[in-house]
């Protein structure tokens, strides 16, 4: 097989909350694979230190600071990477929100909160990069969305509709742009070490999990990673409107 598939050179990706973790991680695989990297989120401070690493090994990364609940700051972040760059191939749907409180005393405002940032902000962020992909022909999507659009998580119901929410999209919206040479996919990450997923790992649940892994172990970003940068590359042109599960064995452990 030519490797040369899986290279992402001369390409431009938009990564959302690539400050840390999960979005850190496949900003820095996919910039090490070529790609032009704009590193979007709402702690520039953050993203300042992926662009370092990034540009630490010779990569290419802008930082663009936005919140892609508001949809000035959607339009703002398309439109200044068309600036610089001129094209977006790439877009990774990271960004993400979390409230856990038992459903029976969720609070309305945390609802929307979780929702706006992790379903509503996604979708319309994807419609601004499509509308590009469309006129070019040409466009990789990847949703990151969770073990929680397939299976219950407890004190997590706002997250779990928004990421529901995706998967579904993640089909609907393959079906729609596959004439137009683009895909979409999501990744569905089990148990990853992240600061979002950190007060789960210190709790006795953190525990459970642990021991219920196949794996034996917590993920970390580095393992998302790379079935981002395959799905980014032209290695996955046939592939769409799927849910790819990388967690360590969990589902399958039952």
């Amino acid at each position: 097989m030519n490797l040369e598939r899986f290279s992402l050179k001369d390409r431009v990706a938009i990564i959302t909350g690539a400050g840390t973790g999960i979005g850190q991680g496949i900003a820095t695989a996919m910039a090490e694979s070529g790609a032009r990297i704009v590193l979007a989120g709402r702690t520039r401070s953050r993203l300042e230190g992926t662009e370092e690493t990034i540009k630490g090994f010779g990569g290419e990364a802008l930082v663009v600071e936005t919140d892609v609940s508001d949809r000035d700051g959607r339009e703002s972040l398309v439109a200044t990477t068309l600036e610089t760059w001129k094209q977006i191939d790439i877009l990774v749907n990271n960004a993400g929100v979390n409230v856990r409180t038992p459903p029976e005393d969720y609070r309305e405002e945390d609802w929307d909160r979780v929702v706006d940032t992790n379903l509503k902000g996604t979708f319309f962020l994807t419609q601004l990069a499509a509308r590009h992909m469309i006129e070019r022909k040409y466009g990789k999507i990847i949703q990151i969305a969770s073990l929680a659009a397939i299976t219950g998580i407890p004190h997590i119901p706002a997250y779990t509709a928004a990421k529901g929410g995706i998967a579904s999209m993640t089909y609907q919206l393959a079906i729609d742009w596959a004439p137009y040479n683009i895909n979409i996919n999501s990744i569905c990450p089990g148990y990853i070490r992240t600061p979002l997923t950190r007060p789960v790992e210190e709790s006795e649940r953190g525990t459970y999990i642990l021991n219920r892994v196949p794996a034996g172990r917590w993920g970390e970003p580095e393992d998302i990673a790379g079935t981002a940068v395959f799905l980014a590359s032209p290695a996955s042109d046939f592939l769409t409107g799927q849910l790819i599960v990388v967690d360590g064995g969990w589902m399958a452990g039952g």
